[in-house]
């Protein structure tokens, strides 16, 4: 991690130093740092949004975009998302410096324009996804369900979630199998048995 990365960390925890501001996730040589940072901003009508932004700096920070992820409970997920997309445009044109307090300053002054863009105010349509400069890696999933009465259901729902929040894998079904399947194996097994006990 660069010099100038360490400074902007420390300046960045002397700034936000309210209780609850400052959160720093993770910090390495190799893998960058991930914080977040609690504030508010103007919202359309003047109240106060509270804002939590996360920011992961890989090691190429500066020459590279930091990840950024907005997230408040006062915004609906279409408009976090415009939020991040205008945030990671602000970021574009401060590549090669140290931004992470100029992008939080930028989405605190123009969070109420972002609001009031047409694109955010469509929450009932599916948010885009700005592509970022940092690859995640490969993450795996296991979703465990003990007890399963309706598949179809459980499918429909789980594949809807995956999309929302735009994974892509696998549904694998272990253990007893489909109760058609079964139902059929049973029933097979019981007419072998009725055709021994006969002979």
């Amino acid at each position: 991690m660069a010099e100038a990365v360490r400074q902007e960390l420390s300046a960045l925890a002397a700034i936000f130093c309210g209780p609850h501001e400052w959160e720093m996730l993770s910090c390495s040589e190799t893998d960058g740092a991930v914080f977040r940072i609690h504030i508010t901003a103007e919202g359309q009508v003047g109240e106060e949004v509270p804002l939590e932004l996360l920011f992961r700096l890989p090691a190429g920070y500066p020459s590279c975009l930091p990840g950024v992820s907005v997230s408040s409970t006062h915004l609906t997920r279409a408009q976090c998302a415009t939020a991040k997309e205008k945030l990671l445009e602000e970021a574009r044109k401060l590549l090669s410096e140290p931004m992470i307090h100029e992008l939080v300053l930028w989405i605190q002054q123009n969070l109420r324009h972002i609001l009031s863009q047409p694109e955010a105010a469509r929450s009932g349509e599916k948010p885009t996804w700005p592509e970022t400069a940092t690859d995640d890696g490969l993450w795996l999933t296991l979703l465990h369900l003990d007890h399963m009465r309706a598949r179809t259901k459980y499918v429909r729902t789980v594949e809807k979630w995956a999309a929302d929040l735009r994974l892509t894998g696998r549904l694998m079904f272990m253990g007893v199998p489909d109760s058609s399947e079964n139902l059929q194996s049973r029933c097979g097994l019981k007419w072998k048995e009725m055709q021994r006990e006969n002979d």
